[in-house]
């Protein structure tokens, strides 16, 4: 529309907007182009513009006022309200790249029957670079360093987190590793000296009977040490059955009693046991027999124990699978306690000396998330958690059901967050650390993740002793980008 036809009551004179704040030191030549280029929109009441959509206009208030807000969680949240003469919105940085001016960041509301001057974002765009280009260049350059800022120390972020993880599951797979490995050599030596008692057993001067026995007195051994397993015994029982059958080896001329008996007693095997085997073989063979049924529990502890150690490497290694989604789609239906049990794992070696709570509801359905960055968002709050605990104290996770959300507490027992800095604490490089201890970025990319990715929300709760982190997650995600839209 030319200035020509637009309505005089559309029009705005140069005195009238010199008396708006954004415009009072321009000359009375750019004013003038800028009354030609704007027009005046009267809106009686509701929504002006929507968060979102497509941001083609800047609006200066003159009369009436404004409600700006935010969506979050699915509820309009508030920002600002004003009837100040000369407050603006819309598309305000329509000056800066093509990314800084693609939708506008809130919606807009009038508070009464209220009158805006209008411009288009081009003609923004426009006005600022041809009038301002130093200070153009200056605030394009300061968001793009920011934004370049932003986005390698997120990365880097990233990486220190990856690469702390990767450090402790390294020590994790060590350990079941090193054990596996000390066991088989181990085992190969216990089964070379099962060989040999083996043959001297069965030199032909044992008759089938009693290698029939032994066999028998074998098989029951491996079961009594089978109901050993996991089962507690106090080191003072365990001392004196060991110096007990000691005594009883001695006793009967069996040597190195102080080798034997500890592996005897360890499968809960006692004196009146010992004498069943001695009736079954005789005295000549009682050593023998000894060794080899010495040799037959510690063979099958010595597998017990491999058998623990490979178990306990597949279930890291598994962990890691679940916690890095390497062999999965980005988004795809999660179970969201499956995801905080292999974040636990990997994060093992931070958590020694935490008592760990999992109150997990069993009734909570899967929902369709990006589960690697949920992951990550488990990992920067439960590294937070822990370092406000400094080592000791107690981790709680929760998870829950509340209406059509899913609900992850992650609560510690540290001092708690002061109120004063309660507010910025998901702010981009804000950080209570010393210079070179942290980022500031992991609870901002945790919101970033939870609100703008998976249109969540989160927040916290904290007091002395007690701060709960709350990620709140839609069973539903495309209905609740559905429910956002329709509230609009």
């Amino acid at each position: 529309m030319s200035a020509e036809a637009v309505p005089e009551s559309q029009r705005i004179s140069i005195d009238e907007l010199r008396t708006l704040f954004l415009f009072e030191s321009l000359t009375d030549e750019q004013l003038g182009w800028l009354a030609r280029e704007g027009t005046v929109e009267a809106y009686d009441d509701g929504v002006v513009f929507t968060e979102g959509d497509e941001a083609v206009c800047c609006y200066i208030l003159l009369t009436g006022g404004l409600r700006m807000c935010k969506l979050s969680h699915g509820e309009e949240v508030e920002i600002n309200r004003s009837t100040q003469r000369g407050v603006y919105a819309g598309a305000v940085t329509a000056f800066l790249g093509a990314d800084e001016r693609k939708s506008y960041n809130a919606t807009m509301r009038v508070l009464e029957p209220s009158t805006f001057f209008v411009i288009t974002a081009e003609t923004m765009a426009t006005m600022m670079n041809q009038w301002f280009p130093m200070a153009v260049h200056l605030i394009d350059g300061f968001v793009q360093g920011m934004r370049r800022t932003n986005e390698t120390m997120g990365e880097r972020e990233r990486l220190l987190a990856l690469g702390s993880l990767s450090a402790g599951l390294t020590h994790e797979l060590n350990n079941p590793a090193a054990a596996a490995v000390r066991a088989s050599a181990t085992l190969r030596q216990r089964v070379a000296g099962m060989r040999s008692k083996l043959g001297m057993l069965a030199d032909g001067t044992l008759d089938a009977t009693k290698l029939h026995e032994i066999v028998e007195l074998q098989e029951a051994a491996v079961e009594r040490l089978a109901k050993t397993v996991g089962k507690e015994v106090s080191p003072l029982e365990l001392s004196d059955l060991e110096d007990t059958l000691a005594d009883w080896l001695d006793d009967h001329d069996v040597r190195a009693s102080w080798d034997v008996a500890p592996v005897l007693a360890a499968a809960g095997l006692d004196v009146p046991w010992m004498e069943n085997v001695l009736t079954a073989v005789g005295p000549a063979y009682l050593e023998g027999a000894v060794r080899w049924l010495m040799y037959t529990v510690d063979t099958e502890s010595l597998m017990n124990e491999i058998d623990d150690s490979v178990t306990r490497i597949s279930t890291l290694v598994g962990a890691a699978k679940q916690y890095s989604q390497i062999d999965r789609a980005p988004f795809q239906v999660v179970d969201l306690r499956e995801l905080l049990k292999s974040t636990l794992v990997m994060m093992s070696g931070k958590l020694q000396g935490i008592q760990i709570v999992k109150d997990f509801d069993p009734e909570l359905p899967a929902i369709p998330a990006y589960a690697a960055e949920l992951n990550q968002v488990w990992t920067n709050i439960i590294d937070n958690a822990v370092g406000a605990m400094n080592g000791s104290g107690t981790l709680t996770l929760r998870t829950h059901k509340d209406g059509h959300y899913a609900v992850v507490e992650i609560g510690d027992t540290g001092p708690g967050i002061p109120a004063e800095i309660r507010r910025r604490i998901f702010e981009p490089f804000f950080t209570t650390k010393p210079i070179g201890e942290g980022t500031g970025l992991g609870l901002d990319i945790s919101w970033r993740i939870v609100v703008k990715k998976h249109h969540g929300d989160l927040r916290v709760e904290s007091e002395p002793g007690n701060t709960v982190f709350k990620i709140v997650l839609p069973l539903d995600p495309q209905q609740e980008i559905e429910a956002q839209a329709d509230l609009i």
